[in-house]
């Protein structure tokens, strides 16, 4: 009878802390906009904010593949490359358009997204087959699609930009630089985050797919037993990463009217820390669409305020590479007191 109060003093608690674990990202955003406004007045005009919600969409978007991705147990450390392909293949078509049997083609801009998004997903399904056919390791298989794709977009123009991508009204391509203004003072790329949000959330906790993705990484000899296609949908996922990090690509280009090969290098690292900031377990199984929007803000506030006050490149790295492991050790934390207190709560009940 005298253990009760203390027990239940425990699990209100462990109760506390869990609730703080799972709002963490959205309280350290909050330090950090306090903390940058603090630092440098300029942090909060609208033209900052801006420019941080151009950011944020990208690394969102990038962050969305990547959350379906770990949820199957899985890494993608091609995205930033097919982020800088994609850029370079669009840059390409408008620009040179696609020479054919002596005859050179130009596309509209919406076939020039297409075409471009699914070359995105042909290498998404590179990444799933290699994976689920060949038993090779996500890293392993993602890292040498990376330099693939790399070396690709590299070899499009042997190394140089495509410069002043707006098309011209005689070839019918014109308006590619839209995907990266603003509509009613909204950047179009935040508008595109949005709606792959939403249609992201939708499909991973309202549809069977969704299930499927969480059960793989949950338990994935127990999501085939259950009947689970796993080989089809671990392809299906890595297709949906890089159709994400084609559109960054697109945004990306058009952001800058311009498209240059080493676009997106080391983006893979926003996009991995967005989606563990936002709560998703590198361990599989566990992840939000919401909690990875939230991570995109922290790394868009991150690197836009350092830029700001001023500090160092080589810092910015350095603190990236810190967040990202502090990241990972909460998680853990966070895993080991979920089933401290499963195991509690399986004692109480006895």
């Amino acid at each position: 009878m005298e253990n009760k109060p203390s027990s239940k003093k425990v699990s209100s608690n462990n109760s506390l802390g869990m609730l703080l674990l799972k709002g963490r990202t959205f309280i350290v955003l909050i330090l950090l906009v306090i903390f940058f406004s603090l630092a440098t007045p300029t942090f909060l005009t609208t033209s900052s904010l801006l420019l941080v919600a151009k950011h944020v969409a990208l690394y969102g978007i990038l962050g969305i593949g990547m959350t379906y991705v770990i949820i199957t147990g899985g890494i993608d450390l091609s995205v930033g490359a097919v982020v800088g392909l994609s850029g370079m293949i669009a840059g390409g078509l408008i620009n040179e358009g696609l020479s054919m049997f002596g005859y050179t083609l130009y596309f509209s801009i919406p076939l020039v997204i297409l075409i471009t998004v699914i070359c995105g997903a042909c290498i998404g399904a590179l990444n799933g087959f290699l994976i689920t056919r060949f038993k090779v390791a996500p890293f392993i298989a993602t890292l040498g699609i990376m330099y693939v794709a790399r070396g690709a977009a590299m070899l499009r123009s042997q190394g140089k930009t495509f410069a002043n991508i707006v098309g011209k009204e005689a070839l019918g391509n014109t308006g590619f630089e839209l995907l990266g203004r603003n509509v009613l003072g909204i950047p179009v790329g935040a508008i595109i985050l949005f709606v792959i949000a939403v249609i992201a959330g939708v499909i991973l906790k309202k549809t069977p797919l969704g299930w499927h993705i969480f059960s793989i990484g949950g338990n994935e000899k127990a999501a085939k037993l259950s009947g689970v296609k796993v080989n089809k949908v671990k392809i299906l996922v890595y297709i949906f990463s890089a159709i994400c990090a084609s559109i960054v690509g697109l945004i990306a280009a058009a952001q800058l009217v311009a498209a240059h090969p080493a676009t997106g290098e080391s983006w893979e690292m926003n996009a991995i820390a967005a989606a563990v900031l936002g709560g998703t377990s590198m361990a599989g199984g566990i992840g939000t669409i919401g909690g990875t929007i939230v991570g995109a803000f922290v790394i868009g506030v991150i690197n836009d305020g350092m830029v700001m006050c001023g500090v160092s490149e080589f810092w910015q790295m350095v603190i990236k590479g810190l967040v990202i492991i502090f990241a990972v050790i909460i998680d853990q934390f966070q895993r080991n007191l979920q089933a401290k207190m499963a195991l509690q709560q399986r004692n109480e009940n006895k």
